[in-house]
Protein backbone atom coordinates (compact mmCIF):
# COMPACT_ATOMS: atom_id res chain seq x y z
CA UNK A 1 0.00 0.00 0.00
CA UNK A 2 1.01 3.32 -0.60
CA UNK A 3 1.33 6.08 1.74
CA UNK A 4 -1.96 7.87 1.21
CA UNK A 5 -3.92 4.14 1.34
CA UNK A 6 -4.63 5.35 4.88
CA UNK A 7 -4.67 8.99 4.86
CA UNK A 8 -5.44 10.14 8.63
CA UNK A 9 -4.15 7.35 11.36
CA UNK A 10 -3.29 9.11 15.04
CA UNK A 11 -6.65 9.91 15.43
CA UNK A 12 -8.73 8.32 18.54
CA UNK A 13 -9.41 4.72 17.42
CA UNK A 14 -13.09 4.49 16.54
CA UNK A 15 -11.88 8.02 14.05
CA UNK A 16 -9.18 5.91 12.67
CA UNK A 17 -11.89 2.92 12.11
CA UNK A 18 -14.77 5.72 10.09
CA UNK A 19 -11.63 7.09 8.42
CA UNK A 20 -11.15 4.01 6.31
CA UNK A 21 -13.19 5.14 3.90
CA UNK A 22 -12.20 7.99 2.25
CA UNK A 23 -13.30 10.17 -0.86
CA UNK A 24 -10.54 9.70 -3.52
CA UNK A 25 -10.11 11.69 -6.60
CA UNK A 26 -11.65 8.44 -8.11
CA UNK A 27 -14.10 8.48 -5.57
CA UNK A 28 -15.63 7.05 -2.10
CA UNK A 29 -13.28 3.75 -1.17
CA UNK A 30 -13.54 1.38 1.19
CA UNK A 31 -9.89 0.74 2.80
CA UNK A 32 -10.66 -2.20 4.87
CA UNK A 33 -12.77 -4.20 1.86
CA UNK A 34 -10.51 -7.08 2.08
CA UNK A 35 -8.29 -8.58 4.23
CA UNK A 36 -4.92 -7.49 3.28
CA UNK A 37 -6.64 -3.82 3.86
CA UNK A 38 -7.65 -4.67 7.40
CA UNK A 39 -4.24 -6.37 7.71
CA UNK A 40 -2.65 -3.60 6.70
CA UNK A 41 -5.47 -1.08 9.08
CA UNK A 42 -4.17 -3.67 12.08
CA UNK A 43 -0.57 -3.16 11.40
CA UNK A 44 -1.06 0.93 11.42
CA UNK A 45 -3.38 0.36 15.06
CA UNK A 46 -0.74 -2.32 16.47
CA UNK A 47 0.49 0.17 19.12
CA UNK A 48 -3.35 0.42 20.22
CA UNK A 49 -3.86 -3.11 18.97
CA UNK A 50 -1.09 -5.31 19.44
CA UNK A 51 -3.49 -8.63 20.27
CA UNK A 52 -5.00 -8.05 16.42
CA UNK A 53 -1.54 -7.98 14.84
CA UNK A 54 -2.01 -10.45 11.86
CA UNK A 55 -0.06 -11.59 8.85
CA UNK A 56 -0.49 -13.57 6.20
CA UNK A 57 -1.03 -16.83 7.84
CA UNK A 58 -4.18 -15.63 9.96
CA UNK A 59 -7.69 -16.06 8.72
CA UNK A 60 -9.67 -13.54 8.03
CA UNK A 61 -13.10 -14.74 6.93
CA UNK A 62 -16.07 -12.47 5.08
CA UNK A 63 -17.57 -12.86 8.42
CA UNK A 64 -14.61 -11.04 10.30
CA UNK A 65 -15.01 -8.40 7.68
CA UNK A 66 -18.17 -7.85 8.11
CA UNK A 67 -18.47 -7.61 12.20
CA UNK A 68 -15.84 -5.00 11.62
CA UNK A 69 -17.98 -2.95 9.19
CA UNK A 70 -20.93 -3.18 10.65
CA UNK A 71 -19.29 -1.98 13.94
CA UNK A 72 -17.85 1.29 11.84
CA UNK A 73 -20.98 2.36 10.60
CA UNK A 74 -22.70 2.17 14.07
CA UNK A 75 -19.75 4.11 14.93
CA UNK A 76 -20.20 6.53 12.20
CA UNK A 77 -23.54 7.56 12.85
CA UNK A 78 -23.57 7.56 17.11
CA UNK A 79 -20.40 9.80 16.60
CA UNK A 80 -21.56 12.10 13.75
CA UNK A 81 -24.88 12.62 15.90
CA UNK A 82 -23.09 13.21 19.15
CA UNK A 83 -19.97 15.54 17.65
CA UNK A 84 -22.92 18.05 16.83
CA UNK A 85 -24.83 17.13 20.54
CA UNK A 86 -27.56 15.68 18.95
CA UNK A 87 -28.63 12.00 19.92
CA UNK A 88 -27.48 9.19 18.46
CA UNK A 89 -30.24 6.64 17.20
CA UNK A 90 -30.72 4.14 19.00
CA UNK A 91 -29.97 1.09 16.32
CA UNK A 92 -26.54 2.61 16.39
CA UNK A 93 -26.05 2.15 20.22
CA UNK A 94 -27.84 -1.35 20.11
CA UNK A 95 -25.38 -2.69 17.67
CA UNK A 96 -22.21 -1.00 19.50
CA UNK A 97 -23.79 -2.94 22.43
CA UNK A 98 -24.51 -5.98 21.22
CA UNK A 99 -20.68 -5.97 19.78
CA UNK A 100 -19.48 -5.68 23.29
CA UNK A 101 -21.72 -8.22 24.49
CA UNK A 102 -20.52 -10.79 21.50
CA UNK A 103 -16.82 -10.72 23.43
CA UNK A 104 -17.10 -8.98 26.54
CA UNK A 105 -13.54 -8.10 28.11
CA UNK A 106 -12.41 -10.05 31.08
CA UNK A 107 -9.06 -9.39 32.93
CA UNK A 108 -7.31 -12.06 34.39
CA UNK A 109 -4.92 -11.67 37.54
CA UNK A 110 -1.77 -12.81 38.26
CA UNK A 111 1.86 -12.37 40.09
CA UNK A 112 4.75 -11.41 38.17
CA UNK A 113 6.90 -12.06 41.05
CA UNK A 114 6.68 -8.74 42.04
CA UNK A 115 3.53 -6.99 41.77
CA UNK A 116 -0.16 -8.30 40.06
CA UNK A 117 -0.57 -7.85 36.63
CA UNK A 118 -3.74 -8.00 34.75
CA UNK A 119 -3.98 -8.92 31.06
CA UNK A 120 -7.58 -8.45 29.42
CA UNK A 121 -8.88 -11.48 27.29
CA UNK A 122 -11.98 -11.69 24.90
CA UNK A 123 -13.44 -14.88 23.45
CA UNK A 124 -14.68 -15.91 19.97
CA UNK A 125 -13.83 -15.60 16.58
CA UNK A 126 -11.26 -12.80 15.45
CA UNK A 127 -13.51 -10.30 13.63
CA UNK A 128 -15.91 -10.90 16.61
CA UNK A 129 -13.09 -9.99 19.22
CA UNK A 130 -12.10 -7.31 16.75
CA UNK A 131 -15.33 -5.52 16.70
CA UNK A 132 -16.06 -5.51 20.62
CA UNK A 133 -12.74 -3.89 20.77
CA UNK A 134 -13.22 -1.10 18.17
CA UNK A 135 -17.12 -0.90 19.66
CA UNK A 136 -15.64 -0.87 23.27
CA UNK A 137 -13.09 2.01 21.79
CA UNK A 138 -16.30 3.83 19.85
CA UNK A 139 -17.93 4.24 23.87
CA UNK A 140 -15.04 5.55 25.00
CA UNK A 141 -15.05 8.83 22.57
CA UNK A 142 -18.78 8.89 22.66
CA UNK A 143 -18.43 9.19 26.46
CA UNK A 144 -15.78 11.32 26.38
CA UNK A 145 -16.82 15.20 26.93
CA UNK A 146 -14.15 16.19 23.59
CA UNK A 147 -16.88 14.11 21.31
CA UNK A 148 -18.01 17.79 20.64
CA UNK A 149 -14.87 18.91 19.37
CA UNK A 150 -14.37 15.70 16.50
CA UNK A 151 -14.31 17.83 13.22
CA UNK A 152 -15.32 16.90 10.02
CA UNK A 153 -12.24 18.43 7.49
CA UNK A 154 -12.78 21.74 5.31
CA UNK A 155 -11.18 20.49 2.48
CA UNK A 156 -13.40 19.85 -0.70
CA UNK A 157 -14.98 16.75 -0.49
CA UNK A 158 -13.39 15.43 2.31
CA UNK A 159 -15.05 13.34 4.87
CA UNK A 160 -12.07 12.49 7.25
CA UNK A 161 -13.35 13.16 11.42
CA UNK A 162 -10.13 14.34 13.45
CA UNK A 163 -10.06 15.60 17.18
CA UNK A 164 -7.95 18.89 16.76
CA UNK A 165 -5.17 19.39 19.30
CA UNK A 166 -5.54 23.41 18.16
CA UNK A 167 -8.43 25.05 18.06
CA UNK A 168 -7.59 26.37 14.41
CA UNK A 169 -6.96 23.06 13.16
CA UNK A 170 -9.32 23.13 10.08
CA UNK A 171 -8.16 20.26 7.70
CA UNK A 172 -7.20 16.24 8.25
CA UNK A 173 -3.76 17.08 7.00
CA UNK A 174 -2.24 20.05 6.20
CA UNK A 175 -0.19 17.88 3.24
CA UNK A 176 -2.83 17.65 1.42
CA UNK A 177 -6.13 19.32 2.25
CA UNK A 178 -4.19 22.34 3.47
CA UNK A 179 -2.01 21.98 0.69
CA UNK A 180 -5.29 21.84 -1.67
CA UNK A 181 -6.70 25.00 -0.15
CA UNK A 182 -3.98 27.28 0.16
CA UNK A 183 -2.94 26.25 -3.57
CA UNK A 184 -6.81 27.10 -4.06
CA UNK A 185 -6.09 30.19 -2.34
CA UNK A 186 -3.32 31.72 -4.23
CA UNK A 187 -5.21 30.56 -7.66
CA UNK A 188 -8.25 32.79 -6.64
CA UNK A 189 -6.01 35.69 -5.66
CA UNK A 190 -3.74 35.78 -8.83
CA UNK A 191 -6.82 35.24 -11.50
CA UNK A 192 -7.26 38.42 -12.73
CA UNK A 193 -3.26 39.57 -12.45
Amino acid sequence: MNDFAFPLTGEPLALDLINTRPVTANGPVDLLATPTGLRAWLALQADRLPEFTTDDSTPLTEADLATVHGVREHAATAIDRARRGDRPPATALRGLNHAQRAAPATRELAWDGKAVTATTHRTGTFGTRLAARLAEATADLLLDPSILKVRRCEGPGCVMLFLPAHPRRRWCTPAICGNRARVARYYQRHKGA
